[in-house]
């Protein structure tokens, strides 16, 4: 059988084999005939195919390939923070110490290798790494000569180069045009002054965990560059060397144009411009989109601003200037101030950057989103905007082209969480995940804003369900949230009745340094004291309410931050209560007196039905000496119940007595 078996396998596979050289003829038969006339197409077309040897792949090609097989670990910190876990940070303020403290020491480390180099000519990396190795940042050159003067233009040294410069004109010599540009192009660029070090701002870092919470909810973050951003001075020592070139280029008049724009002197930017065009110069794509985006800010009307743009446009089709990308995405970010008109403009601009085949940026629909969609404004019939660019946007992957690219996430977001429109905040959160586009989110003060505008648009919309799906992914791996979201957070467990996680995200809260927030404490309180759950609950809820009365009484890192109030003591009693915890809830009453807080009435019956329970007619006395101690208006309600419920002995009725009298010489 086995015998018979083999053979008609056999035969099988020779019958199949005979077949498959039969189609292979064929096919090659075919091939031969349409390789022949493609042959003689290509022949004819003198056209000749070049087959490469071999294919070159990138350096990173193979790094890349590995990085695609993996996700992200939603469990493991910051890649930043992995080679040393004892640095791992827990909360929002360790994150930005942390990343600070190693971007300064990594500053501290270029610093010395550059200042002394020769001390680590010494290369132990194979291959050659370039960027390990000191940079030339001394000045080599000491004589006075052109090429000293290019040196130190190469090394961002303002200053050196203009004393060298004038020093050059004092001696006779003739400096060529070209380095003069860029002598004028160093100066307009940082403002006449010398660069700062590449350093952290600690000031803007400091100002920004003052300003953290109200700017999470506002529009425009705040930026360290606000607080040094500088003023074009009168005379300075670009109009100085200007002046002196007998006949200065377009590129000189380039150089003094975006200058002033950028540091402020916007009427005195157009007076140049004319002067251009009275030389018969022409200006670049760079000089147009510099004033383009100055125009809103020389002319005080809406219509008169767009005019400005439409010429300085038609001055650039005259001058056959080709626009680019930066062109359109200056006259997009221009129309935001122009009111009603920039919304009957955005899309005709949109579709002419797509006539001259210019592909749009994050920006451009950034400014498109930000025309329409003004913060703090009203957003009725304006959904299908935001629904018409993420159809344009959706899938893809973008680059940085435009400085403006880091805030179209975070707006789409606010916008997202203005209209509460849940579906198309999916949509942008998946096109953060298209290719490299979280390169594009910004740094990490934007990404706080734009994952806590998600996180709350989730807690407002999601089942609790998907609220902890995205929580338990998105935290603490990518963001640590703010007291705000912790909020919103609670509220969600309220809405679909999930109190029974409090003490969980208790636990969360104290570990993102957020338990010194009097209202977050408040409301946890509150929410854990309002309703008598199962058993179970209010025994975790008993000890969670322990674990935040020591947070009042040490406060955290060792400082008192928090303040007991009258609703907060009654919390806590009423959540011990709650859990048959008496004794801890006695001592609590202690409290209202320490702090000067009065007790209501509604807890201390609840108080008063407690210890009927347990029958202690001793407590119930001592209960009403305490309500008469803080003059309770209803203290003589009290007084009745204790009188009809216990059984009271002819000491504890003269005590009654007693209190019920001070209580009417008081009123």
């Amino acid at each position: 059988m086995a015998s018979s078996c083999s053979q008609a396998l056999r035969h099988h596979v020779c019958k199949n084999s005979r077949l498959f050289h039969i189609n292979l003829q064929k096919s090659n038969r075919s091939f031969s005939l349409s390789a022949a006339a493609y042959q003689q197409s290509a022949v004819s077309a003198s056209e000749e195919i070049v087959i490469p040897k071999k294919k070159t792949w990138s350096k990173e090609a193979v790094l890349q390939a590995l990085a695609s097989t993996v996700n992200r670990d939603p469990t493991a910190s910051h890649y930043r923070f992995q080679d040393d876990p004892y640095l791992t940070p827990k909360t929002s303020g360790e994150f930005k110490l942390f990343s600070l403290s190693q971007e300064s020491g990594r500053n501290a480390a270029k610093f010395f290798i550059n200042k002394f180099p020769k001390y680590f000519q010494k290369d132990y990396a194979e291959p050659h790494i370039p960027c390990l190795m000191p940079e030339t940042l001394e000045v080599q050159i000491e004589e006075v000569s052109e090429a000293a003067l290019i040196e130190r233009i190469q090394l961002r040294k303002v200053k050196a180069a203009v004393d060298l410069y004038d020093q050059l004109l004092q001696a006779g010599s003739q400096v060529s045009l070209d380095v003069t540009n860029q002598l004028l192009d160093l100066i307009c660029f940082y403002g006449d002054r010398d660069p700062a070090q590449d350093v952290p701002d600690q000031r803007a870092e400091e100002t920004e965990e003052v300003q953290e919470e109200s700017q999470v909810r506002k529009g425009r973050p705040f930026r360290g560059s606000d607080l040094h951003k500088g003023v074009w001075k009168e005379n300075n020592n670009a109009e100085r060397i200007f002046a002196l070139l007998s006949e200065p280029n377009s590129r000189s008049y380039s150089a003094l144009i975006r200058g002033m724009v950028k540091y402020g002197a916007y009427a005195k930017a157009f007076s140049t411009y004319t002067d251009l065009l009275n030389n018969r110069l022409t200006a670049d794509v760079h000089t147009f989109n510099a004033l383009i985006s100055a125009a809103p800010e020389v002319q005080e009307k809406y219509n008169e601003k767009w005019e400005q743009i439409l010429d300085l446009l038609k001055q650039m089709a005259e001058q056959k200037v080709k626009p680019n990308l930066l062109t359109l995405n200056s006259v997009l970010k221009a129309l935001r101030r122009c009111g009603a008109l920039g919304k009957s403009q955005a899309f005709p601009v949109i579709s002419e950057m797509k006539t001259l085949s210019i592909v749009p940026s994050l920006a451009s629909y950034n400014h498109v989103l930000s025309i329409f969609y003004k913060a703090g404004a009203p957003v009725q019939g304006q959904s299908d905007v935001l629904q018409e660019v993420m159809n344009e946007v959706s899938g893809k992957s973008f680059t940085p082209q435009d400085p403006d690219d880091a805030q179209f996430f975070i707006t789409a977001m606010r916008i997202c969480l203005d209209t509460k429109d849940m579906e198309q905040a999916y949509r942008v959160h998946e096109l953060l995940g298209v290719g490299e586009n979280w390169r594009l989110l910004g740094d990490a003060f934007q990404q706080s804003i734009y994952y806590a505008r998600f996180m709350s648009l989730l807690c407002m919309m999601e089942s609790i369900d998907v609220v902890l799906k995205w929580y338990r992914d998105l935290i603490p791996s990518v963001y640590y949230p703010n007291s705000y979201v912790m909020r919103d957070l609670l509220q969600a467990l309220d809405t679909d009745n999930r109190l029974d996680m409090i003490p969980q995200i208790w636990k969360d809260i104290k570990q993102f340094g957020h338990a010194n927030r009097q209202k977050l404490v408040e409301e946890i309180l509150s929410l854990m004291a309002r309703e008598k759950q199962s058993q179970e609950v209010q025994e975790s809820f008993a000890l969670c309410a322990l674990d935040v009365k020591k947070m009042y009484e040490t406060g955290d890192r060792g400082k008192v931050t928090l303040s007991w109030s009258a609703s907060s003591i009654s919390d806590v009693i009423s959540i011990l209560l709650a859990a048959q915890r008496r004794r801890e809830a006695w001592d609590m009453l202690k409290l209202f007196k320490t702090h000067n807080r009065v007790p209501s009435e509604e807890l201390m019956n609840k108080f008063l039905t407690c210890i009927k329970e347990s029958g202690d007619v001793n407590q119930a006395v001592e209960l009403l000496r305490i309500s008469a101690g803080f003059c309770l208006p209803e203290i003589s309600k009290l007084i009745e119940r204790v009188r009809q419920e216990f059984q009271l002995s002819e000491e504890q009725k003269s005590i009654l007595s007693d209190l019920e009298l001070q209580s009417h010489n008081s009123d």
